[in-house]
């Protein structure tokens, strides 16, 4: 357990890392997936809210950024259309099966199922982008994936009492950031398959 008011650092971490994606974005460094990023952005303002309503306190905060840093990169994808991932049939499928999660969420009335669904959502929706990590590394930055792990790790530290409904969340985007940081930064895809560079498939996936 540590002061609450650290939740302000990770905040901070967030900020970082998500400039850091919005900037190489920009610039077609970086090809966001918009399936991925529109799903991290709904379900962290949804998950806010359901935060708000359980009183769990300044953690909240940190469930805000993960929704509203997301919809910044969606935004900066359109001003450079160029650089962002062309939406396959695996990523439509991710999205339906994300968002059926949601309405489960939406509709269920047990707070242990529903919280299940809330979060088997999130990480449906993460599989377009590590996919894309796992075909072209190249194409993401890993900065804001290592700040995500950082920073979730530190709102987890802050909770005053480690609950479900404060932690599942925080933690499950921590080690889906880790993951990505490793496939990003280690080049994981192109080492197993011998490409050492990015793959002609993976190139051809950008519009």
């Amino acid at each position: 357990m540590i002061d609450p008011r650290f939740i302000y650092l990770a905040l901070l971490l967030a900020a970082v890392g998500v400039y850091g994606y919005v900037r190489d974005t920009f610039r077609g460094v970086t090809s966001p997936n918009r399936v991925t990023w529109s799903l991290w952005g709904l379900e962290g303002v949804l998950g806010f809210g359901v935060e708000i309503q359980q009183h769990v306190g300044l953690a909240s905060l940190m469930t805000l950024m993960l929704g509203l840093g997301p919809c910044v990169v969606v935004l900066a994808s359109f001003r450079n259309p160029h650089s962002v991932w062309k939406i396959g049939a695996f990523d439509v499928v991710c999205a339906v099966i994300s968002l059926t999660g949601l309405a489960l969420w939406a509709i269920v009335q047990q707070p242990a199922l529903a919280l299940i669904s809330f979060v088997a959502a999130d990480q449906v929706a993460a599989l377009p982008t590590l996919r894309k990590s796992w075909l072209a590394p190249s194409t993401e930055s890993p900065r804001v994936f290592v700040m995500g792990s950082l920073n979730c790790g530190i709102t987890l530290l802050t909770l005053k009492m480690f609950t479900t409904a404060g932690a599942l969340y925080p933690g499950c985007v921590a080690m889906t950031d880790f993951v990505l940081t490793i496939l990003i930064v280690g080049r994981v895809g192109p080492r197993v398959r011998g490409d050492g560079v990015v793959s002609s498939r993976a190139t051809t996936g950008r519009s």
